[in-house]
């Protein structure tokens, strides 16, 4: 495993219940700001415990439809069970719930 895809890994575990941060944001706080498609593939390939990969969501909030077994459902299931709102059309209620590193 590379070191990029332990410390995005150690960021996404930092999140705390109830907040969600993007992609990009991951990136950046890992020291490759432009990465933010490589930590996509980090948390899609991620086999490691208590990685709490669905609080990544997209920078406008949507949740990418690719998202483990369950797929956008089941993020969104995992998301209300955290108590993470969401605005009409669907996408995380940002200004409520992002989380800076």
């Amino acid at each position: 495993m590379s070191s990029f895809y332990k410390e995005v890994y150690s960021l996404v575990k930092s999140i705390p219940k109830g907040c969600v941060t993007n992609y990009g944001t991951v990136a950046l706080k890992a020291g490759r700001p432009r990465a933010a498609r490589v930590v996509g593939t980090a948390l899609a390939h991620c086999n490691e415990k208590g990685v709490p990969c669905h609080r990544v969501v997209q920078k406008d909030g949507s949740l990418p439809g690719t998202f483990g077994i369950g797929g956008r459902d089941y993020q969104r299931f995992l998301l209300r069970e955290e108590d993470v709102t969401f605005l009409p059309d669907g996408r995380v209620d940002m200004k409520k719930h992002f989380y800076r590193f």
